[in-house]
């Protein structure tokens, strides 16, 4: 019986990752508190260096979210520049990263009808990282600005699992980078724990399932080439 529900379990695990995508097109329905207490207590379950736990989290909805994005959005139009404590990840890359980069970047604007060279539209749909995509809450996660590379992948780790149990309730949702870009509104508006900087953000709520955005696929390199068997 054991290994019947495992199996079972394994297999609701195993869509849950194959249909997990970034969301970047959500109704307005807002998410019921009751659900959002369980995913987020389901989350703490997520592992980390010595049990660390170096995340923390602050969801905005309502009045909060849209204030942030007023306030982001003012930032951006009034010239300010990005002032990030992490380093981004996309800066840089090189060879096949690069490349991934690129025809992701292709994928998407081809899937709402935009080509590379219509700046201005590209820029537009840039700026929709700071409106939440239209999501109905979003969420500034943060660990200490001290804490490095490794520190960052316990983040990672708590991020992929809260990811996955909201694509297993039928909740969208897309890690952003973008969202640690103007973080001063952030710390005058939420209660930041002292001492923390935003490493990411996220947009989520119930996807609107059929727009173009959130059906577009970028695939995934071959097992074969990122992984090694020794015996």
């Amino acid at each position: 019986m054991r290994h019947a529900n495992w199996s079972k379990f394994a297999m609701n695990l195993l869509e849950a990752i194959q249909k997990r995508r970034s969301t970047r097109a959500f109704k307005p329905t807002p998410i019921d508190q009751e659900l959002l207490d369980t995913i987020f207590t389901q989350a703490q379950f997520a592992p980390s260096n010595c049990n660390t736990q170096p995340w923390h989290v602050s969801v905005v909805s309502g009045k909060m979210r849209d204030e942030l994005e007023k306030r982001m959005i003012a930032d951006i139009m009034g010239g300010k520049a990005p002032n990030m404590s992490f380093k981004p990840g996309d800066q840089g890359l090189k060879d096949e990263f690069r490349k991934r980069q690129i025809d992701c970047a292709i994928a998407l604007y081809d899937s709402v009808g935009v080509k590379y060279e219509e700046k201005d539209k590209r820029q537009a749909l840039m700026l929709k990282n700071w409106q939440f995509f239209g999501a109905p809450h979003g969420a500034f996660i943060t660990m200490p600005k001290d804490f490095g590379e490794v520190n960052a992948i316990d983040v990672g780790i708590y991020v992929q699992t809260l990811m996955l149990l909201m694509t297993a309730n039928g909740i969208g949702c897309c890690p952003q980078g973008a969202l640690a870009q103007f973080a001063e509104p952030v710390h005058e508006l939420l209660d930041i724990p002292e001492g923390h900087a935003i490493l990411m953000g996220m947009s989520f709520g119930y996807p609107e399932a059929e727009a173009p955005i959130n059906n577009y696929d970028v695939g995934r390199d071959a097992m074969l080439n990122a992984v090694d068997f020794y015996s």
